[in-house]
């Protein structure tokens, strides 16, 4: 029966990495080069995205709710589910940006800006607040105005001006946008201090220059200096040598376990604590979803690592994916779920707890979120409409295919490893030294294995809540799998230590072993958010649920991919010692 089981667990191991590496093979690119080949005098459009605090990357307005230039006829890009979902309110402008042709104090309109208008921009100076737009896909900031301190005896007056002329800046490679810069010119302002109407002519220029950077590297401008590139190579150098040093000493333990465990039933045909090692855990329905949604999150991973330019077609692929996948997460959980002592009603809350682990708490999290989105107008805010589009696929979509995947659960996951586990009260644990109790090791686990992802960890975050783009899709890729390859072998490593200390409760240990990594980061990222400039309840709202959401994700990852390295040896070790 072990021998059994082993050969089930490999072909089940054999499917999850080709589906894994299947799924990681994607890419999707935002467009080819063809699709951004313009001839002399083409006009490419330059749309007009949001505005937003440098500070706070949760609170961006649309571009249009401030008064700016409208153009005469005002049309609103298609808003795809994808758009949505990546905050994408783009508009067309007044601004004409003809290919290679330049203009100088253009004017871009006449409007006379009333007392309320005024205010309006006074708040957007004084919180240095930028507007973005987006030309040929590549993003590009200006700011709006300018605080100037004017100090009169023992009290500082401040003044306030608004630029009213913008210079673009854009670089060419033959018939290709390479680079685009938006520059306010210091030169031309109207001061807004004072609460009155005015009238403001708003201006722009454009200068076109040839440049010799290749089409495939305009992105690169986004990653940061050379030199701090440099710097993260090294550091992946390092973590690849730690990784491969920590798997070759994983593999003498390995070896030498498997050595000790042959030699201990050459005399002893069965281990009385052998049956223990198979019991089913407690609360076995929850730990079989966590084990089917931490794969079906797993598969979903790498999906983020799709072309860094087009994050709303990931985040709506991802939608319409995790409940398509769902199916994995209902076969992963009712099959292991079968390995179990089953009761009547067991199947359908395995089935729905796999389908709702991870998206409840995530649609709950969000709706408040967006609530608060709505109340101040930001462009994070998802219509109604477009929340019942998640509901409707995240939910019922989802549970439909997880159902679907417990019944292919159900044929595939017969056999029990746990019957005989049940027929006899467990052994007593033995005494253990504070080192090796749950909460020791369980936070000695979750630190380690962070270690290989530390250095990763500022970059993602100044990614996620720094303006900054994220294109190192590869380097990304690398840590990620690095991740995967430690925990998987420090999950193996603490339960050998655990199992050789008399305590046999290791599938749950396991679980936790590896998720407590997430802990780790979430703490990271309080510590980041305290050393950003990000500040109000309402940032920090955003900042902690969302956060929330991806820690948990990593939690149920981690903690599955440790119990899978866990399960493997466990079941290697004992499948040898029978067979002795």
């Amino acid at each position: 029966m072990a021998m059994a089981s082993e050969i089930r667990f490999r072909r089940a191991a054999l499917f999850f990495i080709v589906a894994v590496f299947a799924m990681s093979s994607l890419r999707i690119s935002t467009a080819s080069q063809s699709d951004h080949r313009y001839a002399l005098g083409e006009d490419v459009p330059l749309f007009v995205h949001r505005v937003g605090s440098p500070n706070n990357p949760s609170e961006t307005y649309w571009f249009y709710n401030w008064p700016f230039c409208t153009p005469d006829q005002f049309t609103e890009k298609e808003e795809s589910l994808w758009k949505v979902l990546n905050n994408d309110r783009l508009a067309n402008s007044r601004y004409e940006l003809k290919f290679r042709v330049d203009k100088n104090m253009e004017l871009l309109c006449f409007k006379i800006l009333t007392k309320e208008e005024v205010i309006k921009f006074r708040h957007a100076v004084r919180n240095d607040f930028y507007f973005q737009m987006l030309y040929d896909n590549l993003p590009l900031w200006g700011n709006i105005g300018k605080v100037e301190d004017f100090y009169l005896p023992n009290k500082p007056n401040p003044r306030y001006y608004l630029f009213t002329h913008v210079k673009f800046d854009v670089l060419y490679n033959e018939n290709q946008v390479i680079e685009v810069n938006a520059q306010a010119d210091p030169n031309y302002t109207i001061g807004i201090t004072e609460d009155a109407e005015m009238n403001v002519n708003f201006t722009y220029s454009v200068f076109w220059n040839a440049t010799s950077t290749p089409f495939e590297k305009r992105m690169e401008k986004y990653l940061g200096p050379p030199d701090l590139r440099k710097i993260k190579g090294i550091s992946v150098r390092m973590v690849i040598f730690l990784i491969i040093l920590l798997a070759t000493v994983t593999s003498l333990l390995y070896t030498l376990t498997v050595r000790k465990a042959r030699a201990s039933y050459k005399h002893l045909r069965r281990n009385p604590l052998e049956e223990d090692v198979f019991r089913y855990p407690h609360f076995k329905i929850l730990f079989c979803a966590i084990l089917g949604t931490g794969t079906q999150l797993l598969i979903l991973a790498f999906v983020g690592f799709i072309s860094p330019g087009n994050r709303g077609f990931v985040n709506a692929f991802t939608v319409a994916t995790y409940a398509i996948t769902s199916v994995v997460a209902g076969c992963i959980a009712v099959s292991f779920w079968t390995q179990m002592e089953r009761k009547k009603g067991e199947f359908n809350a395995t089935v729905l707890l796999a389908a709702f682990l991870y998206t409840v708490p995530v649609y709950l999290i969000f709706s408040a979120l967006n609530i608060i989105a709505i109340y101040y107008q930001l462009t994070t805010a998802v219509p109604i409409s477009t929340m019942y589009v998640i509901f409707q696929i995240g939910m019922l979509v989802a549970f439909l295919f997880a159902l679907l995947g417990g019944k292919l659960g159900l044929r595939f996951g017969r056999d029990t490893l746990t019957s005989s586990a049940t027929r006899r009260k467990p052994s007593d644990i033995p005494p253990l030294p504070w080192y090796m109790r749950p909460p020791s090791q369980i936070c000695v686990a979750g630190f380690v294995q962070c270690f290989a992802i530390v250095l990763q960890f500022p970059h993602l975050y100044e990614s996620l809540w720094s303006h900054k783009v994220h294109t190192e899709s590869s380097i990304t890729v690398i840590w990620f799998i690095l991740l995967i390859m430690q925990t998987a072998m420090f999950g193996a490593f603490f339960t050998n230590l655990q199992l050789s200390a008399g305590d046999r409760r290791w599938r749950w240990r396991s679980v936790l072993n590896g998720g407590s990594t997430s802990v780790f980061m979430f703490g990271y990222s309080l510590i980041f958010y305290a050393k950003s400039n990000m500040s109000g309840l309402m940032q920090l709202a955003f900042f902690v649920g969302y956060n929330a959401c991806i820690c948990f994700a990593f939690f149920l990852m981690l903690g599955t991919i440790s119990f899978f390295a866990s399960a493997l040896f466990v079941n290697r070790i004992y499948g040898i010692a029978k067979l002795d």
